[in-house]
């Protein structure tokens, strides 16, 4: 048959991954020639009649084809073959996902969710759990006719939560084995290439012209190689790299080669040995890179040497067929999937524990340093985070923000990766916390705190499962009021309440009057947000006393603000204006003329409520005369509306509607001075570092 190949990129190496943010980034595409019999079965299994049909009933979820078979046997380039072919008939577009990575780490149901719906651009809530997210993205799938390339999948228990609940959407998913228990799968088996199309693929490899000249040696490699694609990469790569180097002699040498078993193993040692030390080195210390996924940085940071040196090593290797180019706007490459257990094995055997574990700390500690970079070139402002930047080597140092940005985009698998190996180490824990903290910042520092919430979440997890391990209960009360913050962002009070009474606890174990006093704070909060007034009201007090405890003025005034609005809530209005009426206190003795005036607005609002419209005005009128004080235009505008509508109540038409002119007048103005600056405005988030360094 002649009717047979591969992709000669995607032979060597998993295939094609999304590439919206958290996803790896897609592999460049390079011509595609064969398997033209399994492509014309695969498009023929499409519209076949499955089971449903033949039985007279509707199907109910996406056709699944399968394309098996061992990796490195061009199974993903296929199935990416396929895709291309038939992406037109889904005008709602391909998705793709990995579900295992390169190193064999089997990838969560709640991760590939995730990249799916980045893919479709769906929010998805920070925090949510695998089968809510499976959910969405189901329901997200069910009104679209789109394609998903599921690669890699381990078995049906990865695939099955992640089939659309419809037929008009088509499932290829690539494996080793057959996925059993998903029904109706129509299964497309691969092994090795046939005689024609394997020397068609040494040829793409190697260059035509020595397999032209010596059509019989080809096919004795070929033959050699067990037509195993990956196998025929390597091979065709060594002859690239070696001109004068005559086929029958490549041929020979592995045939000559001891041992028997498959021929991947056996192509990838005689290559391994030609290389030197150095190299060899790097190649095998690229086993350790994150979900294998390297830059010259990574491959710098593993071997020990420059950034020009390993770069020039990748692209040899590239030459060779030992690594993958990725099509992105940085020098990005993927150890090939196959190759990664091969790999592993020699690290064990050249390499000592010790100078693997040294290789680890250097590669984190570039990531840490890289990230530092990546966040302070956003503060041009900051003398702290300039000098930073004067003490960094031009390697590390990013242009300007955009630069930064993007880095932090397309890197951001990879560094998320490294997060999630440096904690399932457990040797590297204080590296581990460096770098979670270094990614917190970077992240909230060019994204922002609300959309960087779902790989926020993953990271406090992570931090969280380091400090348990450890026993470091304030990193563990830390962790546990961000991931609760962001539990209460999301509408999941109830888990937020278990997390910061499980903060409070760490907090007291920790003697950290911070973590205590912010934990009972918002354990206040969370019933708050439960309509719980009594325990509410109660926590805030329990707050309250610690902070009068410990002398903090300016938070007391703000929690007897809190305690007042819950009284309020409840009918209170009486205990609701002494609390008021300590918080004006409070922030008159601090000085803060915006909280007082606030707070006497605030005031007023409960004394109209409890029937003292006299009482209220004045108030009011004593708020608005601060407010002018404080500059708050906004806040000027708000408490003239109330002094319209209390007047109103008082029965003062024209005086009201003077202050209601006054308040359109104020906003007016204020929106006028805000387009003039092109609605320039700042936004400031904060959130409580999980590092023992602050």
């Amino acid at each position: 048959m002649t009717d047979q190949a591969v992709d000669t990129d995607g032979a060597a190496a998993g295939g094609a991954v999304p590439s919206p943010a958290g996803a790896a980034p897609e592999p460049a595409a390079a011509p595609f020639v064969g398997r033209l019999r399994e492509l014309r079965e695969l498009r023929a299994d499409i519209d076949r009649a499955g089971l449903d049909t033949l039985s007279g009933r509707k199907a109910p979820r996406a056709r699944v084809l399968l394309v098996a078979g061992r990796p490195g046997s061009g199974r993903t380039s296929l199935a990416e073959a396929l895709v291309r072919k038939t992406a037109g008939e889904y005008p709602d577009g391909v998705l793709r996902a990995r579900l295992t990575d390169p190193d064999g780490t089997r990838v969560s149901t709640e991760r590939t969710a995730r990249t799916l719906l980045d893919a479709l651009d769906v929010p998805a809530p920070p925090g949510a759990h695998e089968d809510e997210l499976a959910e969405i993205l189901r329901g997200a799938l069910a009104e679209r006719r789109a394609l998903l390339l599921l690669d890699d999948a381990a078995d049906a228990e990865q695939v099955e939560p992640l089939l659309p609940d419809t037929p008009d959407c088509l499932v290829v998913a690539v494996s080793e084995g057959p996925l059993t228990g998903i029904s109706d799968v129509r299964p497309c088996t691969l092994g090795g290439l046939d005689k024609e199309a394997a020397v068609q693929l040494l040829a793409r490899a190697a260059g035509p012209v020595r397999i032209t000249v010596d059509p019989r040696s080809a096919e004795a490699l070929v033959e050699t190689c067990q037509g195993h694609p990956a196998a025929l990469v390597l091979a065709g790569g060594w002859l690239s790299v070696r001109p004068k180097a005559a086929v029958a002699d490549l041929a020979k040498r592995l045939h000559d080669l001891p041992g028997d078993g498959p021929a991947l193993p056996r192509v990838f040692r005689h290559t391994y040995a030609t290389l030197p030390g150095t190299p060899a080195r790097m190649l095998r210390l690229l086993s350790l890179a994150p979900a294998a996924h390297v830059d010259p940085h990574t491959a710098s940071a593993l071997a020990g040497c420059s950034v020009p040196a390993a770069k020039d090593a990748l692209d040899d290797f590239v030459s060779l067929g030992l690594v993958r180019p990725v099509e992105s706007p940085l020098a990005q490459y993927e150890v090939p999937g196959c190759l990664v257990p091969l790999l592993r094995r020699l690290t064990e055997t050249e390499d000592r524990p010790a100078e693997l574990q040294l290789a680890r700390a250097r590669m984190l500690e570039r990531t840490v340093r890289l990230l530092q970079s990546c966040r302070a070139v956003t503060e041009p402002d900051n003398p702290a985070a300039q000098k930073l930047l004067a003490g960094l080597p031009a390697a590390l140092r990013f242009a300007d923000p955009a630069a930064a940005a993007e880095w932090l985009r397309i890197r951001q698998p990879a560094l998320l990766a490294a997060a999630r190996l440096a904690v399932a180490d457990g040797e590297l824990d204080t590296l581990a916390r460096r770098l979670m903290a270094a990614l917190t910042r970077a992240l909230v520092a060019h994204r922002g705190q609300q959309a960087a919430a779902p790989e926020l979440y993953s990271i406090h997890q992570l931090v969280l499962d380091v400090a348990e391990r450890r026993e470091l209960p304030r990193e563990e009360a830390a962790a546990l009021l961000n991931l609760a913050d962001l539990d209460a962002r999301t509408g999941r009070t109830r888990d937020a309440l278990a997390r910061y009474r499980a903060a409070l606890a760490a907090g007291r174990l920790a003697e950290d009057p911070y973590a205590i006093g912010r934990a009972m704070e918002s354990v206040g909060g969370a019933h708050q947000e439960l309509e719980d007034w009594s325990r509410a009201s109660d926590w805030y007090g329990r707050a309250l006393a610690h902070r009068l405890a410990r002398g903090e003025r300016v938070d007391a005034a703000r929690l007897y603000g809190r305690i007042a609005t819950v009284h309020t809530y409840a009918g209170r209005y009486g205990e609701a204006l002494r609390n008021w009426s300590s918080a004006v206190t409070g922030h008159r003795k601090n000085g803060d003329v915006a909280a007082h005036a606030r707070a006497l607005s605030e005031m007023a609002r409960v004394q109209e409520y409890a029937g003292r419209p006299e009482e209220s005005l004045r108030t009011c009128q004593e708020a608005v005369e601060l407010a002018r004080h404080a500059d708050d235009v906004r806040l000027q505008a708000a408490l003239q509306l109330r002094l319209a509508d209390t007047l109103e109540r008082l029965g003062d038409p024209t005086a009201a509607r003077l202050h209601r002119g006054a308040a359109e007048r104020m906003l007016g103005a204020e929106a006028a001075s805000l387009e003039t600056n092109g609605g320039a405005g700042s936004s400031a988030y904060e959130i409580r570092s999980t590092s023992s360094e602050d």
